[in-house]
């Protein structure tokens, strides 16, 4: 297992100006970006992209990931292409039902879900549209399905989040650890959650579904307290109101970034090669009503340039999904994580996932 703590966290911010003043300068092929770091300043290399052609048009994005995490970066590709996107924020799965519901007049033009359960949602329904090989091959194997109809554009591991006052040695080295009754009445977790979810969903592939359901029974059993999602929990850990919570890695970079090194929480990177090692992704597709599709995959471009994937790995603190971009210095490699060999299509049936926890009495 990994443990990281936070003595030095540091929080990169990039600069929407500073960035839309980096893409006006088309004859450069690399700059820096500054970034003040408490006391210290950090110098990240970042390569230009050329700036977009700027025609005129919109383009509609269904987004399932909040304004928080990706608006700033929404907003710099519409400085750099003068187009103007049209953004609907929710809930990854809701959303997807929504775009199913509208059918061929859904006004989206691209999905950008959360996880991959709600994209292989829609692609099994036929909604997303194969993608060029000039976006899908951008993008490194382990990040996109085999039918190329999305692409992942970050990735994020999952981690327990736990108070700093528990010892290393009293630290569970597996998911099935946590239904110990030591820890009854000490853990936290987000069944209403599609990161959690998506877990699960692949918890089913790899242990069976009797052997998951038995989990998730004995997490019941041990009265794990239920939180809406995953920021709450890392809150909670830090005031020592739960012992651990089921998280993805980068909440707990943010607090610190907010709070400072004192924060009282740390991550535990299982790093056993089970499901509580999964690194998920974050992507999107585009679908198959899209009325701007040519606007679309310079979208999809853009996101998988290295401006936006260092916007994701030093800002949000998530994990690339294109070579020659560096995973941020506080996160462990991928090869340290140890993630399970699944597939994308192994972590899309979150409709089956849904069904259990409402037969267990999990979901309101």
């Amino acid at each position: 297992m990994i443990l990281i703590g936070v003595e030095i966290m540091r929080n990169y911010s990039y600069s929407r100006s500073a960035i839309g003043i980096f893409f006006m300068i088309a004859a450069a092929a690399f700059a820096t970006l500054i970034s003040a770091c408490s006391s210290d300043e950090k110098v990240v290399e970042v390569e230009l992209v050329a700036e977009t052609d700027k025609n005129s048009g919109t383009l509609i994005l269904y987004s399932g990931r909040s304004e928080s995490l990706i608006g700033n970066i929404v907003e710099q590709f519409e400085d750099a292409s003068g187009i103007d996107v049209k953004v609907k924020y929710g809930k990854t799965f809701p959303i997807a039902a929504m775009i199913l519901e509208e059918g061929e007049n859904s006004p989206a033009d691209i999905f950008l879900a959360q996880d991959p359960g709600g994209l292989g949602f829609l692609s099994a329904e036929g909604r997303l549209s194969k993608l060029p090989p000039e976006i899908t091959d951008r993008v490194a194997g382990w990040a996109k399905p085999a039918d190329e109809t999305w692409i992942g554009l970050s990735g994020r591991a999952r981690t327990l989040v736990h108070s700093a006052s528990i010892g290393e040695s009293e630290l569970p080295s597996s998911l099935e650890d946590l239904t110990d009754p030591k820890w009854k009445g000490r853990l936290g977790w987000a069944p209403a959650n599609s990161s959690f979810q998506t877990m699960v969903t692949g918890m089913r592939v790899m242990w069976g579904e009797e052997k998951t359901r038995d989990w998730l029974k004995g997490m019941m059993a041990n009265d794990a307290i239920v939180y809406p999602k995953n920021t709450p929990q890392v809150a909670a850990a830090a005031a020592e109101e739960i012992s651990i919570g089921l998280v993805n890695h980068y909440y707990l970079h943010r607090f610190v970034a907010e709070e400072g090194d004192s924060f009282n929480a740390r991550n535990l990177y299982l790093s056993n090669g089970g499901p509580g090692s999964l690194v998920m992704v974050a992507g999107a597709g585009i679908l198959d009503t899209a009325e701007n599709r040519g606007n679309a995959e310079k979208f999809l471009k853009f996101m998988t340039s290295t401006v936006a994937q260092q916007y994701f790995t030093a800002q949000v603190y998530e994990y690339p999904v294109v070579e020659g971009v560096k995973t941020h210095m506080l996160l462990p490699s991928l090869e340290e994580i140890n993630m399970p060999s699944l597939s994308m299509e192994d972590l899309s049936d979150l409709k089956g996932t849904q069904k259990i926890f409402q037969d267990l009495g999990m979901l309101d």
